[in-house]
């Protein structure tokens, strides 16, 4: 029985087919209740996507000849050798990075980025004999300089990093769109009545990402309130679960009426200073979580960064696109508001003051 083809699941569902590619492939732009309409025609008909149609074509275009495959690595880059299963944001790469590859025809190894056994020259020694081709890499959180003694794996294999953006070597990214995150998160708290808008940020977390997080925020000071409404950043070592040194003074000192922050256990510092979340003082998450869905925030969608990224990496293997890239590239996702209890729900008009319009050149 021949198998079947994108023709086929097109002529049975009415859709033309591209529509049909869109849809098996996870396109939002094709509507849920079309794209789960055709993947069930799909398993009915018992469709399968194959990744080596896919490289013969890329080699069509292509002088050099690769050696057709349908399997990459998941390279959990964190220290912590079980991130991906009890970490609580990496898991949710992962979900999207597997969900994304299984999509395309393809299938992942998974390898801890420092596990102490594995030399450049074994990592090889792996990486091809078990056909893989390219790297994902996930979970990186204290860093974003790769080990050096790695190098010949970069050297020779596409990959491509989520989450952060890595220096020396430079490779082609995957991530939120940190500066527009902490911008966003400044205008809605500005529609739902706030005035004094702080930012409680690890330091060290702030310029993993090239303080983009602190960036958004600054920008939206200088653009959005009057000088007098100012208020820094308080970026103290937030790593321990103990309120840091300091934060009760800043708190006293510059009297914010919200806080933009990365930590749930910011709302416990608050009530320890004698403050009711959110009715003396509004927390907004600048990583929504599922697990804490009563805190108001912005949802980074990593799962899409993870889908994003294997986009990413496919696309260089068709495009023989191996070794560290001149000219690395780079996907931002967009991250949306999640209403919550942590901040008052009301917005400007109904608290008798308007946000502050875009101010002109900062003074």
């Amino acid at each position: 029985m021949a198998r079947p083809t994108l023709s086929d699941i097109a002529r049975q569902v009415g859709y033309s087919k591209n529509t049909v590619s869109l849809a098996l492939r996870g396109d939002r732009q094709i509507p849920e209740e079309t794209r789960e309409k055709i993947r069930k025609i799909a398993v009915k008909l018992g469709y399968q996507p194959n990744a080596v149609v896919s490289h013969l074509m890329a080699q069509l275009r292509s002088s050099r000849t690769l050696r057709l495959q349908a399997k990459l690595a998941l390279v959990n880059a964190n220290r912590d050798p079980q991130a991906f299963r009890s970490h609580p944001t990496i898991p949710t790469y992962v979900e999207g990075c597997e969900n994304r590859a299984e999509k395309l025809g393809y299938g992942f190894d998974r390898f801890w980025l420092h596990d102490p056994t594995l030399s450049a020259q074994r990592w090889l020694r792996i990486l091809h004999t078990r056909g893989i081709k390219g790297l994902v890499l996930v979970g990186l959180m204290d860093t974003n300089h790769l080990p050096d003694e790695l190098a010949p794996v970069w050297a020779q294999l596409p990959a491509v990093v989520t989450g952060v953006r890595t220096r020396d070597p430079a490779l082609s990214f995957c991530c939120v769109d940190h500066h527009h995150l902490a911008l966003n998160a400044f205008e809605r708290a500005l529609a739902l009545g706030y005035r004094r808008p702080g930012l409680v940020i690890d330091d060290v977390i702030d310029a993993l990402v090239e303080r983009r997080f602190s960036a958004g925020y600054l920008t939206g000071q200088r653009t959005l309130v009057p000088r007098a409404q100012h208020i820094p950043p308080f970026t103290e070592q937030l790593g321990a679960q103990t309120e840091p040194p300091g934060f009760r003074a800043w708190l006293q000192k510059h009297r914010p009426d919200v806080i933009f922050t990365l930590y749930n256990n910011v709302i416990s510092w608050l009530k320890g200073a004698g403050l009711r979340v959110p009715e003396d003082i509004g927390v907004i998450q600048l990583e929504w979580r599922a697990g804490r869905p009563e805190i108001a925030g912005m949802n980074q969608h990593n799962y899409i960064t993870g889908e994003a990224s294997v986009d990413m990496v496919v696309s260089q293997i068709h495009n023989n696109e191996t070794g560290v890239q001149e000219f690395p590239r780079a996907t931002l996702i967009g991250a949306t508001w999640v209403e919550g209890a942590s901040v008052r729900m009301q917005t400007a008009a109904e608290t008798g003051t308007v946000p502050v319009k875009r101010r002109g050149k900062a003074k």
